[in-house]
């Protein structure tokens, strides 16, 4: 049988050790000899002894804090011995590398899965208020391990040594050291006052010494979980992301 569906880069990618690796950008392969964290459904194909458990937000305090927040990752452990291959609709997923002493905020609706050995939290965005792609909380990870997230398209990465604002809706992750707030981009006139409106009133501030990941898509403010709040209120370290 012949096509150029079995050329080599669409061949299962293998690996020399265990973990998390891309299988292509869209594909994260992940080579199990022990455990790691998912999102809940990202698994599209698995080979192997592979058990799942649905871990909810990853713990009582966590779930309590997703539903008081509207903020976190709907969670399952994958276990066992083999290949598991994760998706999540088809968007571009990036690998980050955390070492000792990082921290990274990122908004729980792009963590697609990460290392056991990983600690992660639901924090408030200090500054931010309603402004942040996530509402008012962002998931915090630290420790030593890898994290894969996704982006809808290829991402900028910014180093913030100046100034920078970000569109709420669009940041996906930065160094949980920055300082965040928020800033009015539209300037206020007859325009303004008229019904006028040039769609970036509001922006993300950042200070400090980091990075901010920007991607080319803007997601609606929520979150994972708190996307569908928002509607209904409205209707009613660092790995191959940086290579």
């Amino acid at each position: 049988m012949r096509s150029e569906l079995f050329s080599a880069e669409n061949l299962e990618k293998e690996g020399q050790q265990p973990g998390l690796r891309l299988q292509n950008s869209k594909l994260l392969k992940a080579e199990l000899n022990g455990d790691f964290m998912a999102r809940t459904g990202s698994m599209v194909a698995y080979q192997g002894q592979v058990q799942f458990e649905a871990l909810g937000s990853g713990g009582i305090g966590k779930f309590l804090k997703q539903k008081l927040t509207g903020e976190g990752v709907p969670l399952m452990r994958v276990s066992g011995h083999g290949d598991v291959f994760l998706a999540e609709n088809a968007a571009d997923i990036h690998l980050i590398d955390l070492e000792q002493g990082d921290a990274l905020s990122i908004n729980g609706a792009n963590v697609l899965a990460f290392d056991s050995s990983l600690q992660y939290d639901i924090k408030m965005v200090q500054g931010a208020g309603m402004l942040s792609n996530a509402g008012l909380f962002n998931c915090v990870f630290s420790g030593y391990g890898r994290i894969a997230v996704t982006t809808k398209g290829t991402p900028v990465v910014l180093n913030v040594d100046q100034p920078t604002y970000v569109d709420p809706q669009a940041a996906i992750c930065w160094s949980a050291n920055l300082q965040t707030g928020y800033h009015r981009a539209e300037q206020l006139g007859m325009g303004t006052l008229m019904g006028r409106t040039t769609g970036e009133r509001f922006t993300m501030s950042f200070a400090g010494q980091g990075f901010v990941v920007v991607q080319p898509s803007e997601e609606p403010p929520g979150g994972f979980a708190g996307a569908a709040q928002g509607q209904q209120q409205q209707g009613g370290v660092l790995g191959g992301l940086f290579s």
